[in-house]
């Protein structure tokens, strides 16, 4: 009899797909979606020409503060989306729904605004895109992956 449940230690091919958009929740969290697929990916070998443990994961682990490595090991063992995101806010720095959902809010609305070496890399990205040069961080990485999938 085949088990009903999903096997987590197969990651997306994210050289045939896009990870999660970084504006997906999860437990409040933003980025936690795309850092999964990545991570999942990275284990599994099939990372294309994404990044695990980069800065925008790094926006997730360090309001956490948590280490990409705790969180890739606990990844491997092959837990859901929904053990990893209760680990999560389970491990790191304890943070109140409030807290959470403030964060995303904020991490959201991300275009680097007080940052002119990020700033000018991040309205260049954009204007490949066709996206205004004031555009979030998350609407440039939507527009990159849908434009890297393109068939």
């Amino acid at each position: 009899m085949m088990s009903s449940k999903p096997n987590y230690k197969v990651g997306l091919d994210l050289t045939k797909v896009a990870p999660r958009s970084p504006k997906v929740k999860m437990g409040g969290f933003v980025i936690i979606g795309r850092t999964i697929d990545k991570c999942r990916a990275k284990l599994w070998g099939n990372i294309g020409e994404y990044h695990f443990d980069c800065p925008l994961d790094n926006m997730l682990f360090g309001f956490k503060g948590i280490k990409g490595e705790d969180f890739k090991n606990f990844v491997a063992e092959g837990h859901s989306d929904d053990e990893i995101v209760a680990w999560v806010k389970e491990n790191g720095m304890p943070k109140s729904d409030a807290e959470v959902a403030e964060w995303a809010a904020s991490a959201e609305k991300v275009n680097y605004a007080e940052n002119p070496d990020k700033k000018a890399w991040l309205e260049g990205e954009n204007a490949r895109l066709g996206l205004d040069k004031d555009a979030t961080l998350f609407d440039m990485l939507d527009a990159d992956d849908t434009a890297s999938f393109k068939k």
